[in-house]
């Protein structure tokens, strides 16, 4: 009953979207784009926040919202971690666990609009500007990322190029968003008038057209050392992401796993990925 719900209310605007369209192509674009930006959940919770507590809490402020960041000390270099959509820092407190014995110091902070940090709208440029300021306070020597925070990472390296990030892992993490993108047409319903128009929006804001912000084009340009971790049966984020970045980026590494869902919380991609940031880097290799 509730998944029923749901659809007829996002059916709902998507017809909402194309009326508007009929009227202002430029508003309904807006508008479409703004729900498709807006998290309905990732508020830390009371069973969160006492893990959340063992961290050191400082507050960076990016465009004038306060962005939440913890950190754990430790005598090897920094770890920064981004989570996914709807979600908050307390979704690594196992990877954390394995960063605090291998002694690494780790650095996580809540996306905007999630968590304990401020704001209303997220999308991956805004992400990436924040992890700017996150990587110029904390100076991390590796970035790990789930979902969206590992499609954040990439264009983060592509738009910020810093020499002094030597690795980066993804975690089940989206590549194209002109995926996303028909994803959530086929979720709303919203016609290729409405389309055209968020098109328009990305343009201007952006700098990039739906089919050209993808992951597996920024990675040629990336010199960085890449791990890609990806379940073959991912319900969320379909494998084949992952697969065409490792495709397109020369110095990256896939490890395929099965059954192990989106989140991948589990023991042994914790390990795998402490092995991959304790191994000496590499020089380029082909993928």
């Amino acid at each position: 009953m509730k998944k029923l719900v749901i659809n007829i209310f996002a059916k709902a605007y998507g017809v909402y979207f194309n009326i508007l369209a009929l009227f202002s192509k430029k508003l309904a674009g807006e508008k479409a784009i703004t729900l498709f930006s807006s998290p309905r959940k990732g508020n830390v919770l009371p069973i969160q926040a006492s893990f959340l507590k063992e961290a050191e809490d400082i507050r960076i402020e990016v465009g004038g919202k306060k962005i939440q960041t913890y950190s754990w000390a430790g005598t090897k270099e920094p770890v920064l971690l981004l989570h996914g959509w709807e979600s908050n820092s307390f979704r690594w407190r196992n990877l954390i666990r394995f960063l605090i014995d291998a002694n690494f110091a780790i650095v996580a902070f809540d996306a905007p609009a999630h968590g304990n940090s401020a704001g209303g709208i997220f999308n991956v440029p805004l992400y990436a500007e924040c992890t700017q300021h996150i990587v110029k306070h904390f100076n991390p020597s590796y970035i790990i990322g789930h979902s969206v925070g590992g499609m954040t990472a990439v264009y983060h390296q592509y738009i910020y190029p810093n020499n002094s990030i030597q690795k980066i892992v993804t975690i089940g993490a989206p590549s194209e968003f002109y995926e996303l993108m028909e994803h959530y047409q086929n979720i709303v319903g919203f016609n290729k008038r409405v389309l055209a128009s968020i098109e328009d929006y990305t343009q201007k804001h952006f700098g990039y057209g739906i089919q050209d912000f993808s992951s597996s084009k920024f990675v040629q340009k990336i010199p960085t050392e890449g791990l890609l971790v990806h379940d073959i049966e991912d319900p969320i984020t379909p494998y084949h992401n992952s697969e065409k970045v490792h495709a397109n980026w020369k110095n990256s590494k896939l490890i395929s796993t099965k059954g192990l869902g989106h989140s991948m919380h589990q023991d042994k991609v914790n390990n795998q990925i402490i092995d991959f940031l304790k191994s000496k880097k590499r020089a380029n290799f082909s993928a």
